[in-house]
């Protein structure tokens, strides 16, 4: 059985479709590789993805003893977290919504044969 290491980040303010465009461009890279694509990423969702992957690599290093240059991400999706509604005022006496979305993101690393 291979070993994995997973990292998760919660409700975060980033709509999932944008989320998902930036885990699209580090799936299946490697570790060092994955970092420098979302440092120079310049988006909010890319941030935050940072995070994740260096948490899952401190997870991979530290709970699973795995080799940090063997390392690559295997997985990384961003799935739909709740919407906050909100209302604007509008002429008449009327309203729209607003609907602000959040999203869960997870990263999932190997290591290379």
């Amino acid at each position: 059985m291979e070993t994995v290491a997973k990292a998760t980040a919660k409700y975060i303010r980033v709509p999932a479709l944008k989320a998902a465009r930036v885990a699209d461009l580090i799936r299946g890279k490697n570790l060092d590789v994955a970092l420098a694509i979302l440092k120079f990423t310049g988006n909010k969702a890319a941030k935050e993805f940072e995070k994740v992957v260096k948490s899952a690599a401190a997870n991979a290093t530290n709970n699973h003893s795995m080799n940090e240059s063997k390392l690559y991400v295997s997985e990384a999706f961003a799935n739909q977290g709740p919407t906050l509604k909100r209302m604007k005022a509008r002429s008449h006496g009327q309203g729209t919504i607003i609907l602000k979305r959040s999203s869960h993101l997870s990263v999932t690393l190997k290591e290379r044969a």
